[in-house]
C-alpha cells in the first residue's frame, strides 16, 4: 500500500500465446509503444514476451497460462509483480491487458494494480449515526474490532485479492482471445469462400470459350473439307 514517487514503472503485459486472433495482440502492442522504454514489464504470453524482447525493452518475467486460466497461473504472475513492487525495483505496477466487451468488440485496457488504492470504510449497512457507539466516561469507540489486528489481516487479505484480480485479467484476455479468433476465422473462411466462387467463375467462363474455339475450328475445317 505504499504510495512513492514514480521514478521507475512496471507494467504486467497480458497477450496470448499463438497468433491467428486478428488485431489482438497488435492493439495491445500499440499501447505499449507509448510507454516509456525504461518500463520494467512482465508478461503473460508468449507473444508479448516476444515483442518487448524484439523492441529491446526490459522484461523482468515470463510467464505462460493455460487455455482456461488457473488460479495457480494468477498467483505466479501477481506474486512475482508484488515482489518486484516491495523490492524496490518498481514504484508502481500497472496491468495492460484486453478487456472483454462482446463477442466483437475487445479493447486493450491499463489498469493500476499497484500500489493498492483506498480502500474504504466497512459500514456493513448499519446506519451512519450507529457506526460508532458511546463509551463509558463519555468517549466513543470504533463499533468495529478487529481479531487479530488490521495490519495482520491486510497482509493476509490483500495479496489474497491482488491474486483474484489478476485471474480475472487473464479470464477476461482469454476470452478476448478466443472471441477474436473466432472472428478472425469467419472473416477468412468468408473470404476464402468468396475467392473459391470467383476462381471458379473464371474458370468456367475460360473453359467455355476454349469450346467454343475448338466448336469453330470444327466448322471451319468441315467446311473447307465439304
Amino acid at each position: 500500500m505504499e504510495v512513492r514517487p514514480v521514478n521507475k514503472r512496471a507494467i504486467i503485459l497480458v497477450s496470448t500465446d499463438r497468433g491467428l486472433c486478428g488485431a489482438l495482440n497488435s492493439n495491445l502492442f500499440r499501447e505499449v509503444a507509448k510507454v516509456d522504454r525504461n518500463t520494467i514489464f512482465v508478461t503473460a504470453g508468449k507473444k508479448g514476451a516476444q515483442f518487448i524482447a524484439r523492441t529491446k525493452r526490459p522484461l523482468a518475467g515470463e510467464f505462460t497460462y493455460k487455455d482456461v486460466p488457473s488460479f495457480a497461473d494468477a498467483r505466479a504472475i501477481s506474486k512475482f509483480a508484488q515482489d518486484v513492487f516491495l523490492k524496490g525495483e518498481a514504484d508502481s505496477v500497472d496491468i495492460l491487458f484486453t478487456h472483454f466487451v462482446s463477442t466483437l468488440v475487445q479493447q486493450p485496457m491499463m489498469l493500476p494494480f499497484l500500489p493498492v488504492g483506498k480502500i474504504q470504510a466497512v459500514t456493513t449497512g448499519i446506519p451512519k449515526e450507529k457506526q460508532e457507539l458511546p463509551a463509558a466516561g463519555g468517549t466513543r469507540v470504533d463499533s468495529f474490532e478487529f481479531e487479530p489486528d488490521e495490519k495482520t489481516v491486510l497482509s493476509a487479505l490483500l495479496p489474497h485479492s491482488l491474486n483474484f484480480q489478476v485471474h480475472q485479467f487473464l479470464l477476461e484476455a482469454k476470452a478476448s482471445e478466443q472471441s477474436a479468433r473466432m472472428v478472425a476465422m469467419k472473416n477468412a473462411t468468408d473470404s476464402a469462400e468468396q475467392l473459391i466462387k470467383d476462381l471458379t467463375l473464371e474458370y468456367n467462363k475460360l473453359r467455355q470459350s476454349n469450346i467454343t474455339k475448338e466448336l469453330l475450328e470444327i466448322a471451319s475445317a468441315q467446311m473447307a473439307v465439304g
